[in-house]
């Protein structure tokens, strides 16, 4: 996780907020954001930013996340997200830092395993890589 964590660091602001956005994608894939789920995206947020990104600022964004996301729907934000993030490697993390999410609880459900795949295509990033990073970064898949 360090890798990733340095390449959060290096990123701006409005690629840091990308990366809020697909993470809370991930957490809220299974209809259901359980205080688990809750707690490790609260805290991986401000960990992977080194705080840059917390309290009434974190709410804030995941407030307006939720808004579009209800507003556009999920296909259309995973664009928006693509969009901020124009490098692969910054896509590549967005994927990583979403499998981490939904593997938070200890299980990777059907809803949250489409979800990935459905990131991993809205960021072009191939399937095959998606599935290895699925079981790099998940002790548990159901």
């Amino acid at each position: 996780m360090s890798g990733i964590s340095n390449d959060v660091r290096a990123l701006g602001d409005a690629k840091l907020e990308a990366l809020v956005e697909v993470m809370l994608l991930a957490a809220s894939a299974d209809g259901d954001f359980s205080e688990v789920e809750r707690s490790h995206f609260l805290k991986s947020v401000e960990s992977l930013t080194d705080g840059r990104i917390a309290g009434a600022r974190l709410e804030t964004l995941i407030t307006e996340a939720n808004v579009a996301l209800e507003r556009d729907g999920r296909e259309a934000r995973l664009a928006s997200v693509k969009a901020r993030l124009p490098e692969a490697n910054a896509r590549r993390v967005a994927l990583s830092l979403a499998i981490q999410v939904t593997a938070a609880d200890g299980i990777i459900r059907t809803s949250e395993r489409e979800l990935i795949l459905e990131t991993a295509e809205a960021l072009e990033i191939d399937r095959d890589d998606a599935a290895n990073l699925v079981s790099q970064l998940t002790p548990t898949t159901r």
